[in-house]
């Protein structure tokens, strides 16, 4: 088969990212002819399987010269928020990824088009290519930006109401997918998250030092509840040498990000910043921590949770819609905290007078799992990327 794979962000960063890619690395062992279409700057290093053609849009270029549009606020790397898009922009947009696409259409024929993101180009592609089958790829932050930007708001509805079919990671975004395009439930499959086991695997020894080790991986952002997270930890009743914690990843918000690093300094423990790490470093930085941490106000299914806990690491999470039932699914007794959300506003905002009462049930958890000691190891072997590539092939 012939598969064109489609987003409009980097393919190497962030969840979706890492999810086009581990897709193209199971087609390409299945033997399928591909290519990729990215939004990437010319300096970046995108690394594909070997016979994957790629076909970048340069951003920050002679032809578009804003940054990368970011589906999240708040990108690992410099980005164009939707909301601030104007019409020109965006009609730029859409030409320069209409135009690549075009050359990837005519040079892999293919038999069928993956797009990632359920919103504007995803729609364009749609419309543009009405002879060609296309899937769609919803990871929640495409739910988030229609239920908060009007950019084009009932074209993108219109075109992905025709798209040949959808897919979910859990029942939320299902719901989520009905309400906001009015799709039937017949268009749509659940196919969970994958995670790849050839580098996330419990690889510790036995020996102890009497200090846990706690960690976070993502944005080191706001929304992430990374500030609640390290005032949380001066809500606890331990000792100061007898806890530390790890921050890995990066920031597209210097300003926050010097917020969040001013707030670490004053923190009772040690708080170490690791910068993004390459997946195999993670793997060795959740092999060397007792508890990873997600204390994140708005999620799909969160990669990192699934990663830690192939690792041997107990989890200590709020308690995202939908995750907690597949997770008790796919890997049934994972040691797992979950913690009850603040009040939210605009879908991924806390309100402020909502969080000193959740960084103390935070807190609380995290107590719990310190003086837990032992971690009760999860099964995670139902959870593949092998699997959800065969079954979007299936489809």
């Amino acid at each position: 088969m012939r598969i064109l794979s489609i987003t409009a962000q980097k393919p190497n960063s962030t969840g979706s990212g890492v999810y086009l890619t581990e897709l193209v690395k199971e087609y390409a062992l299945a033997g399928h002819m591909q290519a990729v279409v990215a939004g990437v700057y010319k300096e970046d290093a995108v690394e594909l399987p070997d016979g994957v053609s790629f076909y970048p849009v340069y951003f920050c270029s002679e032809r578009l010269k804003f940054p990368i549009a970011g589906m999240s606020d708040e990108m690992p790397y410099p980005s164009t928020r939707y909301c601030d898009m104007t019409p020109e922009m965006a009609e730029q947009f859409l030409g320069e990824f209409l135009a690549v696409i075009e050359r990837a259409v005519a040079g892999l024929r293919p038999d069928l088009i993956l797009c990632h993101h359920l919103y504007l180009l995803t729609a364009a592609v749609r419309k543009h290519f009405p002879g060609c089958r296309v899937y769609g790829f919803c990871h929640n932050t495409d739910l988030r930006q229609m239920r908060k930007t009007d950019l084009a708001r009932e074209f993108i509805r219109e075109q992905i109401r025709g798209l040949d079919h959808i897919f979910v990671p859990q029942k939320a975004q299902e719901d989520g997918v009905k309400e906001i395009y009015s799709v039937s439930g017949e268009k749509i499959t659940r196919l969970g998250m994958g995670y790849n086991s050839t580098v996330f695997r419990d690889t510790r020894g036995e020996e102890k030092d009497g200090v846990t080790r706690m960690v976070f991986a993502g944005k080191i952002a706001e929304k992430k509840g990374v500030m609640s997270l390290i005032r949380s930890l001066s809500l606890l009743d331990v000792k100061k040498d007898t806890l530390k914690l790890y921050l890995a990843g990066s920031t597209g918000n210097a300003a926050e990000y010097g917020q969040i690093k001013e707030l670490a300094g004053r923190c009772p423990y040690s708080v170490e910043f690791l910068g993004r790490l390459s997946q195999t470093e993670l793997s060795e930085v959740y092999n060397r921590c007792d508890i990873f941490v997600l204390p994140s106000f708005f999620e799909g299914i969160p990669l990192t949770v699934i990663e830690a806990l192939a690792c041997g690491n107990r989890v200590v999470m709020t308690d995202l819609p939908g995750i907690r039932e597949w997770i008790s699914e796919v890997s049934p007794g994972a040691d797992i905290r979950y913690v009850e959300l603040p009040e939210l506003k605009n879908t991924d905002e806390p309100v402020e007078e909502s969080l000193p009462e959740f960084e103390r049930r935070l807190a609380g958890a995290l107590s719990e799992s310190i003086r837990q000691k032992e971690t009760h190891r999860a099964d995670v072997s139902r959870i593949s990327w092998k699997r959800i590539a065969g079954k979007v092939i299936d489809i």
